[in-house]
């Protein structure tokens, strides 16, 4: 049997493509006018859709910019699944946030711009700040699978557990760190930079990721 991951269907990539059209429009309306000062309404006149299919995907405007918070999580993700076990786990680790958080095209630039502006935004707004601390927890639950086949069978489940807690903080901490300064998307005081580390002061003393 197969071990590779199923493609998504036509239609799952259409709606992939409709969520993300929301969460783009939610986003370019909070930056100019505030979350208070957006409605649902204003956000699926935006993108094109009728209210019916904003609530088809999002139960609230805040909920709608998930997407666009999750795509960096998303990405790592996806790195650290194509990597092998036996590999040093603390190398793919920072390896994979590297990647994930560099901008090498337009479209990752954007994406930064977008969750700088969003966690800006999510200081004054709790429903924001709620959506964002769930799309971590979403990420730490999906890597925990990922980093339990990377860490091998010997592993104790207690320290991948908080090995991927860690990680996932890690990224969290960094870019909520860089969002409140104007520090740029490459170079010194990065997203990338600063995840890597907050990688090497939270797992500096973990045994999964010495030797």
């Amino acid at each position: 049997m197969s071990t590779e991951p199923s493609q998504p269907s036509l239609t799952e990539r259409r709606k992939a493509a409709t969520q993300l059209d929301i969460a783009r429009a939610a986003a370019a309306l909070f930056a100019e006018r505030g979350p208070e000062g957006t409605t649902a309404e204003d956000i699926a006149h935006r993108a094109g859709v009728a209210l019916r299919t904003f609530y088809r995907y999002f139960r609230s405007k805040q909920d709608a910019v998930g997407p666009l918070l999750s795509g960096g999580a998303e990405r790592w993700r996806a790195l650290l699944e194509a990597a092998e076990p036996g590999d040093a786990l603390a190398g793919v680790l920072e390896q994979a946030v590297t990647e994930a958080l560099r901008v090498p095209g337009a479209d990752a630039a954007e994406q930064l711009g977008w969750t700088r502006g969003l966690l800006r935004a999510a200081v004054e707004d709790p429903a924001l700040r709620a959506v964002w601390y769930r799309v971590n927890q979403d990420s730490e639950e999906r890597l925990l699978p990922v980093l339990t086949r990377l860490a091998g069978d010997g592993a104790d489940p207690l320290e991948v557990r908080l090995a991927a807690a860690a990680a996932t903080d890690a990224v969290r901490v960094a870019l909520e760190a860089w969002a409140e300064t104007d520090a740029p998307t490459s170079g010194p005081g990065s997203p990338s930079d600063l995840a890597v580390r907050c990688l090497h002061e939270l797992m500096g003393g973990m045994r999964l990721f010495k030797g």
